[in-house]
């Protein structure tokens, strides 16, 4: 059999998911209007705030949740929080760069990168938002199902709150703490978050490099568990959600064109006729 009478070979799901749109990547649609999407972005924002305050007056549940999450840990055999945390308290330089990266970069990674989406893949700036969108409603959903104290504040961890200890910190004292709910690790957001973001970048970038952003995940993870605002269960949790939702949300009209005859060597795609 030549090479030109082989059949095509079947397109994997992660190329589909590069290939976003109507046949042949196509742009469904086209950019969404800037003003809307800001608005939308703005009032999913606001709801998730509003939502998270919901569960500030269930802290007896919240501890009781983490000794559980702490117990099922250990009868699974990971890795202990307090390891990793004792690594990072050799330096006080990398305490505070983890504390750094905890606080101040979460937000404006997410921000930069829809950003970037928006301005130069359009063709997959839907898609990443309504798998960003289902991730948060989700991940919500479980912080008022299942209210958890962080490691850092569970004496039975012997885990310290590094951003407390050395700075800096963007929460204040739980009780009068009107702007976060610092009774809801699980999941954690900062990994899945910092999870689309990983995957938005090697799906439409173009460089043999964009596997390297995989380490703004790794790095996510270890400052979140290692500064004991998380335990690895609130890290597993929201990858599993963020598989289904990727699984669930797939580009629209994602299905590529029907593979046609093979082209010779050389030979050029007929181009659509135009009236």
């Amino acid at each position: 059999m030549s090479l030109l009478e082989q059949p095509s070979r079947p397109v994997s799901s992660f190329a589909r998911l590069r290939r976003p749109g109507g046949p042949g990547g196509g742009r469904p649609g086209g950019r969404p209007r800037p003003v809307r999407e800001l608005l939308l972005i703005g009032v999913l924002f606001t709801v998730y705030k509003l939502g998270r305050l919901l569960a500030n007056d269930r802290v007896g549940e919240a501890f009781g949740n983490a000794h559980r999450i702490w117990d099922v840990e250990r009868a699974l055999d990971l890795p202990s929080e307090a390891h990793l945390q004792h690594g990072l308290l050799h330096s006080q330089f990398l305490v505070h760069v983890a504390n750094c990266y905890y606080a101040y970069v979460h937000f404006p990674a997410m921000a930069l990168f829809l950003l970037w989406i928006y301005l130069r893949r359009p063709a997959h700036y839907r898609w990443i938002r309504r798998v960003l969108v289902a991730l948060t409603a989700g991940a919500l959903a479980l912080h008022l199902l299942v209210p958890l104290a962080p490691p850092r504040m569970l004496p039975a961890t012997g885990l310290i709150d590094t951003a407390a200890r050395f700075g800096p910190s963007v929460y204040g004292s739980p009780q009068h703490d009107t702007m976060a709910n610092q009774y809801a690790a699980m999941p954690s957001l900062h990994i899945g978050w910092a999870a689309i973001i990983a995957i938005g970048l090697i799906v439409t970038c173009r460089t043999r490099w964009r596997w390297l952003w995989l380490a703004h995940l790794a790095a996510t993870v270890a400052v979140v568990v290692s500064t004991a605002n998380h335990y690895w269960m609130d890290g597993i949790v929201v990858l599993a959600l963020l598989a289904v939702a990727v699984l669930l949300l797939r580009p629209a009209a994602a299905a590529l064109p029907a593979a046609g005859p093979p082209r010779a060597p050389g030979e050029k795609r007929a181009e659509p006729e135009t009236s």
